[in-house]
């Protein structure tokens, strides 16, 4: 669920470089720069970028601004191209059922290891073709008052594409708001260095 939602997860981070007054008004600039590219028509595996925050097919924010109050609200869009690992395993065994048919007629006994992952090769990308990606969209919102961005999501793997692609688009560095970060931000030198000797319990 998004932030429009009941209920949402989410990631906190702080911004940990200056930002240059120049940036803001060039925002929806950057936005539309580093926005998300279609792949419907081409083979490619993932792709991913901003789009609008009210509207994920619009990446030229005809609908609506990033620009919220004192918020600029977007989304991180990903596409994926998925393909079942069983329908992989079963055309790579016709094509490699072709291939030894095509070697029997030229009196060759077996398929080369060379080959055998060429024809793989072969076989995902025609499937790349014939399935479509899936798309999802992680709302994000930048408190530009505060210096706090809030994603739509605790992933990982969605988190280390975020923070990579909002450095690319924006050159300037986020840091998620962990729990050691926020006593860090609170607390003073004497203080952090008893909690970074602090032992965890064991409660089973």
């Amino acid at each position: 669920m998004g932030f429009l939602g009941a209920s949402c997860t989410f990631t906190r981070f702080r911004i940990i470089d200056p930002v240059p007054a120049d940036l803001w008004p060039n925002i929806p600039d950057k936005l539309k720069q580093f926005c998300f590219k279609d792949i419907d028509a081409i083979p490619e595996e993932r792709s991913w970028g901003w789009t609008c925050f009210d509207d994920m097919l619009d990446t030229a924010w005809r609908s609506a601004p990033p620009e919220k109050g004192a918020c600029l609200a977007f989304a991180f869009r990903l596409d994926t191209r998925r393909i079942p690992p069983g329908v992989l395993k079963k055309h790579v065994l016709l094509a490699l059922r072709e291939e030894e048919n095509r070697n029997r007629e030229q009196g060759k006994k077996f398929i080369m290891r060379a080959r055998k992952i060429e024809l793989r090769d072969q076989v995902r990308q025609q499937l790349m073709q014939r399935v479509l990606p899936i798309p999802a969209t992680f709302e994000v919102i930048w408190a530009t008052d505060s210096g706090r961005v809030y994603l739509a999501s605790n992933t990982t793997k969605l988190i280390d594409l975020f923070l990579e692609h909002f450095t690319l688009s924006f050159n300037v560095h986020l840091e998620a708001l962990t729990p050691y970060c926020l006593a860090a931000a609170m607390l003073d030198e004497t203080a952090m260095r008893r909690a970074d000797n602090l032992e965890p319990t064991k409660f089973a």
